[in-house]
């Protein structure tokens, strides 16, 4: 039986991440660091064997995936499947902001309750529902290959939690690090971990600086 192996990758960083601000299916660019480590990101993948390259339609994922496509001569296939949470009215807002706005469902949040979601939103649940069998559907088409994910943190956690039989409700314990890789097989009985949150390609010299550090 031929299985498909999985990159699957967060996008690069940006302007919100560094603020902790919820980004959700809003629409922000990547950052000057997180355009540097897409860079890296395509140089660490030059010479892997790569079939296909999907990406969520948003922005800062699209160009991640851009600049592995570039060095590997393919063209970058939007997957509207591959979008972070809908986040509703929390979007745009800091975790603190949340606390102090909507306390109750900031806690519900905190707590990982799988049907709630924010006003506008997704659930866990719905989320889960969205993104599995999207990225399932996607390696179908690879036996034998092996192709590259680019998504977000949210879409991340699901394939960790599919691959590792983990609940929905479970603490988080694992590292969604921006552009980390992270290794996954498919096969017909669904997904398995290699691998997870390999950032040695970022562990350079030349980064931008961080401006929290200054």
């Amino acid at each position: 039986m031929q299985v498909t192996r999985i990159l699957a990758v967060r996008h690069g960083e940006t302007a919100w991440n560094r603020d902790t601000r919820i980004q959700g299916h809003t629409d922000i660019a990547l950052n000057e660091r997180g355009r540097w480590q897409a860079a890296q990101l395509a140089e660490a993948l030059r010479d892997e064997p790569i079939a296909a390259v999907y990406a969520s339609d948003l922005g800062r994922a699209f160009e991640t995936a851009q600049a592995v496509a570039r060095v590997k001569n393919l063209t970058v296939i939007p997957h509207q499947g591959l979008r972070e949470r809908h986040f509703g009215r929390f979007e745009g807002q800091t975790w603190a902001e949340l606390e102090q706005r909507w306390p109750a469902e900031a806690l519900a949040w905190r707590k990982r309750m799988p049907d709630f979601a924010p006003a506008g939103g997704e659930s866990l649940e719905q989320l889960q529902r969205r993104v599995i069998p999207t990225v399932l559907e996607l390696a179908s088409r690879h036996p034998g290959e092996q192709v590259l994910m680019v998504a977000h943190g949210g879409v991340l956690d699901m394939l960790y939690r599919a691959a590792t039989r983990v609940e929905l409700t479970a603490p988080r314990s694992w590292e969604l690090a921006n552009t980390a890789i992270n290794r996954l097989l498919w096969s017909p009985e669904g997904l398995s971990l290699v691998g997870w949150g390999d950032t040695q390609h970022l562990q350079t010299t030349g980064a931008p600086l961080d401006e929290r550090s200054v």
